[in-house]
């Protein structure tokens, strides 16, 4: 059997929602690791290389996001961490209670997806607490996006396997 078989086989395409589950993370996951606290990351390298008119540029955009973030997170916190903490129950219980396949694929990409916004409202806070600028500004929006990646990259691997295992289970199943 040739590799390509193999692998469609054990990641099975009509399984775990299908290709566009997985092209659909891996989008969701290239667009969080990208966007570091609301600023793209080009212009905190370009601020890095360039210096002057770009730091500035990057302070003052990180500058409006953290208030942003921090003012949402402020005023209406609460109520998006109870929405939020209904909806994962309510994904958690349809997806591996009652085993539903679309509720466990949906779980394993938001729930990731939030624990990054939590990172970036901590690094909000942080960067607004400290007053960061220049060199430490950059350097702890360089430290965010790493753990940003690496959870993206941890929670790629859990889906990957979860789905592996969905589609194995299932296809003894049928």
């Amino acid at each position: 059997m040739d590799w390509y078989a193999t692998v469609f086989e054990i990641i099975d395409m009509r399984s775990f929602s299908n290709l566009w589950y997985w092209i659909a993370l891996a989008v969701a996951w290239s667009t969080v690791s990208h966007w570091v606290v609301g600023v793209p990351f080009d212009l905190i390298q370009r601020a890095e290389r360039r210096g002057g008119e770009a730091q500035h540029d990057l302070e003052d955009m990180v500058r409006i996001n953290c208030n942003r973030i921090l003012y949402v997170a402020g005023m209406s916190g609460l109520w998006i961490m109870g929405f939020a903490a209904a909806i994962f129950t309510s994904l958690t219980i349809l997806g591996f209670w009652y085993r539903v396949e679309f509720a466990q694929a949906v779980f394993l990409l938001l729930f990731p997806i939030t624990l990054a916004g939590v990172m970036s409202l901590n690094t909000a806070a942080i960067i607004r607490e400290r007053e960061l600028e220049g060199e430490d500004l950059r350097n702890r929006l360089y430290r965010h996006r790493i753990q940003t990646q690496f959870l993206g990259m941890g929670s790629i691997f859990v889906t990957s396997l979860w789905g592996m295992y969905q589609n194995l289970t299932l296809g003894v199943l049928r």
